[in-house]
């Protein structure tokens, strides 16, 4: 029951994603005369040469490829390739009967930036969810298995194929806003993939790593872990404190190690998805003001809460 719930879940989000990627396709990248990469780039080819509706090659082109791939894939993402082809080709040929008109005064920067918004968000909502709407994530994943060609490599050279072949009904000018199109749409697919709440990781190395700790869990209330570490110099044992936090709580916790250690050593690094209370689930109530314990204070009472 469970897993049926996740299904359907999902399947939404597949059905949402592909109504904006078609959206986008529809009324902005097909409006402004952009091409696209991949079996999409394609599509649109056969769209400007020989007046084939994009809705009805995507599924041309598409099943057969998903046929093929259908054991590489697996179940799950075959499942949802299947849902986000047929529900991208139905949102194509609804959105081309009732398009929707967008003034941009012929800008074509923001009708690439626009572009790229839509088509990145549709597309890594599907991705996100492990699904696909077929076409070269398919052919990639073939040509990984079979030539060990690996997908990032084969995508590339895939979409600069199609790219090229676009100038068969494009000018130069305009496949260079397309490559605009690509570089916002990776960016965004990458932002929809690393997770809805921003964090940052941060590594303390102290002689007060404990007295730090206590410190951060009782006026920010985020769990710390402590890791073992060994001075590569000095051979010493010491205890690294890690800790997940937001980027707005990045000054508070430097000023609480600059004060408990003026000499402590801080790492700050990008975390791509946190998960747990704090974060995507529940987070303890805060005070609205809190003092921070003075360093005779720190160390007198026991806090257990931990990553």
């Amino acid at each position: 029951m469970e897993e049926k719930s996740f299904y359907v879940k999902d399947s939404i989000i597949i059905l949402f994603g592909t109504a904006l990627y078609a959206f986008g396709l529809v009324n902005i990248n097909i409006a402004n005369d952009l091409a696209e990469g991949g079996v999409t780039g394609i599509t649109l080819i056969l769209l400007a040469l020989f007046n084939i509706d994009p809705a009805y090659s995507t599924l041309l082109i598409n099943i057969p490829l998903i046929l093929i791939g259908g054991k590489i894939l697996g179940k799950h993402a075959f499942y949802y390739t299947i849902i986000g082809t047929l529900s991208l080709s139905a949102f194509l040929w609804i959105f081309q009967r009732f398009p929707v008109s967008i003034n941009l005064d012929h800008d074509l920067l923001i009708a690439s930036l626009l572009a790229g918004l839509a088509g990145g968000a549709g597309s890594g909502l599907i991705y996100r969810v492990g699904g696909t709407t077929g076409g070269s994530d398919v052919i990639a994943r073939i040509l990984e298995k079979n030539f060990g060609v690996s997908m990032g490599r084969s995508l590339l050279l895939f979409d600069v194929f199609v790219l090229t072949l676009s100038l068969t009904y494009l000018d130069v000018k305009r496949i260079m806003y397309t490559l605009i199109v690509s570089f916002v749409f990776s960016k965004i697919v990458d932002s929809v993939l690393d997770g809805a709440y921003s964090a940052k990781g941060m590594l303390v190395i102290s002689n007060c790593s404990e007295d730090i700790g206590e410190v951060i869990m009782a006026m920010l209330e985020r769990g710390v872990t402590y890791l073992s570490g060994t001075g590569g110099y000095s051979q010493i044992d010491k205890k690294i404190l890690y800790v997940v936090v937001s980027p707005s709580e990045i000054i508070e916790i430097k000023r609480i190690v600059h004060e408990l250690d003026p000499k402590a050593f801080i790492s700050v690094t990008n975390v791509h998805e946190a998960i747990g209370e704090g974060f995507t689930y529940a987070k303890p109530e805060k005070k609205l003001f809190r003092k921070m314990p003075k360093k005779e204070e720190v160390g007198t009472k026991t806090i257990s809460s931990e990553n």
